[in-house]
């Protein structure tokens, strides 16, 4: 137990598709006081997020599909995204190459791990791992699409790298992941 952390009561508040607890705990300040606080948050399991890129055409697989959370802050709903899936069990290498099959249809071997970071760490405790691979047009195995008795349906997209950047800045593209990695092929030069 952290020694700036007591935790005083746990409830469960809902286990349905995740689990949503709501903690009572104290927190010892920089002042040395302790703080009462009430905090709720949402476990879902932690996930992996992968960009598929094609260094000779300079493209990258994107895929668009409804996000029930973002229909319900009052907009449209449907987010260009990265693959990404909740790790279920596995690894979080091999489910960047399992939902890379799954959502774009492409199968990809070698995948490079790029950061692991929290998206939303003031209520979900969720942590994406975040990686990258190469693609070609050999790398096709199917449709993709997802599937669909996991409710999925998937729109696959090959997008220019300098265009989907441009979707960053219209608004396009709102996903966090999505830009992290988007902007980390510009940055480290590799598109």
């Amino acid at each position: 137990m952290n020694d700036r952390v007591r935790i005083l009561d746990e409830a469960v508040l809902s286990d349905n598709w995740g689990l949503v607890k709501k903690t009572t705990l104290e927190l010892k300040r920089r002042s040395g006081e302790w703080q009462r606080q009430v905090r709720e948050t949402y476990d879902r399991g932690d996930g992996a997020g992968i960009l598929l890129y094609n260094r000779d055409q300079r493209s990258v697989i994107l895929t668009r599909q409804f996000r029930f959370p973002v229909f319900s802050h009052g907009e449209p709903g449907w987010l260009v995204e990265v693959v990404a899936g909740k790790l279920e069990g596995d690894t979080p290498t091999v489910t960047a190459k399992k939902e890379a099959e799954e959502e774009s249809g492409y199968r990809v071997h070698d995948v490079e791990l790029v950061m692991s970071a929290y998206m939303s760490p003031g209520s979900v405790t969720e942590k994406l791992s975040l990686f990258l691979a190469e693609y070609d047009a050999g790398s096709r195995i199917s449709d993709g699409g997802g599937l669909a008795h996991e409710g999925e349906d998937i729109e696959v997209m090959e997008v220019g790298i300098d265009a989907a950047l441009g979707m960053i800045e219209t608004g396009e593209i709102a996903d966090a992941k999505t830009i992290m990695l988007l902007q980390y092929v510009r940055l480290k030069g590799i598109l």
